[in-house]
């Protein structure tokens, strides 16, 4: 095989329709436009949504739903994934390493959706009603790992001065 060989499949590549070259063709004269109006003029195109001055469809249907911003940092987990789990201490670290969740997850959440059959601890991840009341059917225990807020100072509002009457 040589470069000057070398040539596209049959049936590969259509021909480009040669348009206003006479009635023999098929696409003479008004080159398939049809008779008058904006689409047979040359630039004649409006931008994509116009419906010729009525209220575009996309602005008269209402806007609906959004994108959250913290889903990739908030990690479900369900009560039967605890059981892989090798030691009894959950927390986000060993949800981390046995890959429950993603490493880039800062709040993880545990849903009752399965059984759990051993005896965990269950370290500052929340837990829903029903999860909650499995792990501790099952002989487990939730301790809830305390967060100290930041404290912030206060500065004098407007609210706290006495007002001064002027007469």
């Amino acid at each position: 095989m040589r470069l000057n060989t070398i040539k596209p499949s049959d049936g590969s590549k259509k021909e480009v329709r040669r348009v206003g070259r006479g009635i023999g063709s098929g696409f003479g004269k008004t080159a398939g436009r049809g008779h008058k109006g904006q689409k047979s003029r040359a630039g004649g195109f409006h931008k994509v949504g116009f419906e010729g001055g009525q209220m575009p469809i996309q602005r008269r249907l209402p806007k609906r739903g959004f994108r959250s911003m913290s889903k990739p940092y908030n990690a479900k987990v369900r009560t039967r994934e605890l059981n892989k789990l090798e030691n009894g201490i959950v927390d986000l670290l060993s949800l981390k390493a046995a890959n429950l969740i993603p490493n880039i997850s800062l709040n993880a959440k545990i849903f009752l959706s399965g059984e759990v059959t051993k005896k965990l601890t269950i370290q500052g991840i929340g837990l829903t009603k029903g999860a909650l009341k499995a792990v501790k059917d099952a002989g487990g225990k939730v301790e809830e790992v305390a967060t100290a807020a930041p404290k912030v100072e206060k500065k004098d509002s407007i609210k706290d001065k006495p007002v001064k009457k002027t007469k």
